[in-house]
């Protein structure tokens, strides 16, 4: 990245709101900040003045503490004036999270219908131990036989855990429709590869963007392959997503993202999203040509930074990802070794 005085990527608003209160980063727009309980440990979410009430965007995870904090923030920032509608990005837990919860106050919500699908299966779906798949997926990649071990005795995370039960029913979001909000009309664009189908939001007036975790500033999201779709490929669809919203971006934009600051210069962030990976995949060329490695052992020429148990999971189905790529685009072969991994060698 440039130089500091040369970097044409700003965040006008430095200091991020402090837990139960808000930055106005807009008119009728605020800027709140929801605790996370894990290594990132916020997401941002906005509230959008409407004629009849508040529209949210996305929620925080489903704990004592988020709904506490939310009462905090309707008494506070939002001045008891109702929330009629919640609008979730995507199906992470970070974003939808409290959406039933919302609901279940009388908030209309609103979804693409892929989104919706995902949080209301994965909430159903609760294991009280690793699936044979999920095991299955974990050899393939190489997960080093301690985790595996550990992986397998523990109860494993399920999404219900902190996600709040979704009832039936939701308005959907559709790729190139539009919705009004706060006083504006936007337009929506999907971004692919952190989540499917995930919800972007353009101003028609063409001064903000709504980015979820699909257009970040100083991070990169995480984009896996997991064992719901292990031949997936998500690295692909993230550079195929950030082309063609990099047609709509300007300078002059200020993006909410969905974590860290809002910031402008979105033209040459979203050529530094695609930048990276395609620097990342040379780098996993260069590791592989050594010799034969599995996902496991593709983690120093991926990542810059020591990974441990508070990102191994996420290092892993990143390092597959960006394997899978190469696998589709016929740069690599696999062959299975003696320990059940796949082990890639160049094409």
């Amino acid at each position: 990245m440039p130089d500091g005085s040369l970097n044409p990527i700003r965040t006008p608003f430095p200091d991020a709101p402090s837990e139960g209160e808000a930055v106005e980063v807009a008119e009728g727009i605020l800027w709140l900040r929801i605790p996370l309980p894990m290594v990132l440990d916020h997401v941002n979410v906005y509230a959008l003045r409407d004629a009849d009430g508040w529209t949210i965007i996305d929620t925080g995870v489903n704990s004592k503490r988020t709904k506490a904090l939310w009462e905090t923030i309707f008494a506070g920032p939002l001045g008891g004036i109702p929330v009629t509608r919640l609008v979730v990005t995507h199906h992470h837990p970070d974003h939808v999270g409290l959406a039933g919860w919302f609901q279940n106050r009388g908030a209309e919500l609103h979804m693409t219908r892929t989104a919706w699908l995902f949080s209301r299966m994965l909430t159903l779906d609760e294991q009280t131990e690793a699936t044979d798949e999920q095991v299955q997926f974990w050899i393939n990649a190489g997960m080093s036989a301690e985790v595996l071990a550990e992986r397998r005795a523990e109860r494993p995370f399920n999404f219900a855990d902190i996600v709040h039960p979704m009832p039936l029913g939701f308005e959907r979001l559709h790729e190139g429709g539009t919705i009004d909000m706060g006083g504006r009309t936007w337009d929506i664009r999907f971004g692919h590869g952190h989540a499917p189908d995930h919800a972007t939001f353009w101003s028609r007036d063409g001064d903000i963007v709504i980015g979820g975790d699909q257009l970040l500033a100083t991070i990169s999201p995480n984009i896996g392959v997991y064992a719901t779709e292990p031949e997936a490929d998500p690295l692909g669809d993230w550079m195929a997503a950030c082309e063609a919203l990099q047609a709509h971006a300007r300078e002059s934009q200020l993006v909410l993202p969905g974590h860290k600051l809002p910031f402008t210069g979105l033209p040459a962030r979203m050529r530094q999203l695609i930048d990276n990976h395609h620097r990342a995949l040379v780098r996993l060329r260069d590791h592989i040509a050594k010799g034969p490695c599995s996902a496991a052992e593709c983690f120093p020429a991926l990542f810059k930074r020591r990974i441990d148990g508070g990102t191994y999971g996420l290092a892993l189905v990143e390092a597959v990802a960006h394997l899978n790529h190469l696998h589709q685009l016929g740069q690599v072969t696999r062959a299975r070794r003696d320990d059940g991994a796949w082990a890639y060698t160049l094409a």
